[in-house]
């Protein structure tokens, strides 16, 4: 254990790439402890009788209970820990925002524990290649639509409780939004490792179904699926809607995404401009920076520098790589008549929040300028496909434009259909948890039977009583 207060304060240095190599290639950035470390690590953490970090964490991972694995030395018993409430542990350690580190009670005399670097310890130096076990098989038959973040974790409850879940995935791939997410991060395999452990599931999946052309609600209702959940997310970019969006080197940030993880290289411009202040701009512009050398690359966002939504780390990574940010400018126009020469832009200022909270954007008349540029990729949100839904599902759509049902277990209008979505991958699969219950309560409520709990995973019993103070189970393998 830390002997001293410095060595109790002081993080064990996470290995990552240095910011003048990083930028050069899609290497990822962040290495794995080494065990040693990872164990050193662990034993900063005071083991709170509040765990704070549970408590921030959308689906309440046990990070308390797979520290203290890791703090022991025991790598399996974490790796199981982990995987008993996160079917997707090998992606998530890669890729979670960690809320639970900003919620880390070290934060108040010095550097929070680093929880996802200690998940990841888990998953890559613990035996993670289990398999989930389902209980009795039910009758009841249940389908699922998108095989991202929200898709899979509902699956995932679903076939724990032993109902039959077919899920329909347009893409040729599952992950939904993980796919997007740029090698720097992760290589890409992790989410095909997390569905191996679903072998054992009565889960199965269809992929290349495009909902509404292939798959229609309709069609679903009519093979005798008891239950629909769609977990489509948002497959469409927002549009500025200002002249000069239509040529040819204006891409949205999305499609630019997909791209670049398709490989081979995507060819880019030499001088690019992202507009918007999201993660999703941030993956692009960083993504840009890495598909040419020596190119110049400019942020450019309607608000402040603290306003932005993109997190703290993506960000501040980005600056350290070159990236450019222009803070309190919104886009005008797209200046070129083949192709793109330049973008106008407008002054901004904040004034009293709005609606939403947030300080509302005023323009500041007569204060255009034009920023030279050859390529333009649009970051200013997503939006679901929408036409293959019929008007009867009442749906409504949150923050980040993802539909999900208007009852709080997300039943849309039409009985029997659910629906959700979520910000990040960990708030998705949050989110396909609660539309997991919400379909168990409503099928068990129709068969007559009390709803059923999440069994334990593993197949070793019930799930044990929750002790005081904590939001996740204990659990020792």
């Amino acid at each position: 254990m830390p002997t001293d207060e410095h060595s109790r304060y002081e993080r064990t240095p996470i290995p990552e790439e240095p910011a003048r190599d990083r930028a050069a290639s899609f290497i990822e950035i962040r290495h794995p402890y080494l065990p040693a470390d990872a164990v050193l690590e662990a034993q900063r953490c005071l083991q709170c009788a509040m765990p704070y970090c549970v408590q921030a964490c959308p689906i309440d991972q046990d990070a308390r209970g797979y520290i203290l694995r890791i703090a022991e030395g025991k790598f399996d018993e974490a790796a199981l820990v982990t995987l008993r409430e996160n079917p997707l542990g090998t992606t998530l350690c890669k890729v979670c925002y960690h809320f639970c580190e900003d919620a880390c009670i070290m934060h108040e005399r010095g550097v929070p524990i680093a929880i996802r670097q200690l998940k990841r310890a888990a998953m890559e130096l613990g035996k993670s290649d289990l398999c989930y076990v389902p209980a009795a098989l039910r009758e009841e038959r249940v389908a699922i639509v998108g095989a991202g973040p929200a898709g899979l974790m509902a699956a995932w409850e679903l076939g724990l409780r032993g109902y039959r879940v077919t899920v329909f995935e347009q893409q040729p791939y599952i992950g939904g939004q993980v796919g997007e997410i740029p090698k720097y991060h992760m290589d890409g395999y992790e989410i095909e490792v997390d569905a191996e452990r679903f072998r054992n599931l009565p889960v199965t999946f269809v992929m290349g179904k495009r909902i509404g052309t292939d798959v229609t609600i309709e069609s679903l209702r009519a093979e005798g699926y008891s239950a629909i959940y769609l977990a489509v997310g948002t497959s469409d970019h927002k549009r500025l809607g200002i002249p000069g969006e239509s040529l040819p080197e204006v891409y949205g940030a999305i499609d630019l995404l997909k791209e670049v993880n398709k490989g081979p290289a995507v060819s880019v411009g030499a001088r690019i401009v992202v507009i918007g202040g999201g993660d999703v701009a941030m993956d692009a512009v960083r993504s840009a920076l890495r598909l040419q050398p020596h190119k110049d690359v400019t942020v450019v966002y309607r608000r402040t520098r603290d306003k932005m939504p993109a997190g703290h780390e993506e960000s501040d990574e980005a600056e350290e790589e070159g990236v450019r940010f222009l803070y309190e400018l919104s886009p005008v126009e797209i200046l070129g008549t083949e192709h793109v020469e330049g973008i106008v832009v407008r002054k901004t200022k904040l004034s009293a929040p709005g609606p939403s909270g947030r300080p509302s954007v005023v323009p500041v008349p007569g204060s255009e300028e034009t920023i030279p540029c050859d390529m333009v990729i649009v970051a200013v949100g997503e939006a679901p496909a929408l036409a293959a839904f019929p008007a009867a599902l009442d749906l409504r759509f949150g923050a980040q434009g993802w539909p999900e049902g208007k009852n709080p277990d997300s039943m849309t209008g039409i009985e029997g259909i659910f629906a959700s979505g979520g910000k990040s991958v960990v708030h998705a699969m949050a989110a396909g948890t609660r539309s997991a219950n919400g379909i168990d309560a409503y099928l068990s409520r129709k068969a007559g039977r009390p709803p059923t709990p999440r069994p334990d995973p593993f197949g070793k019993g019930d799930p044990p009583a929750l002790p005081r103070g904590y939001g996740a189970p204990t659990w020792t393998p």
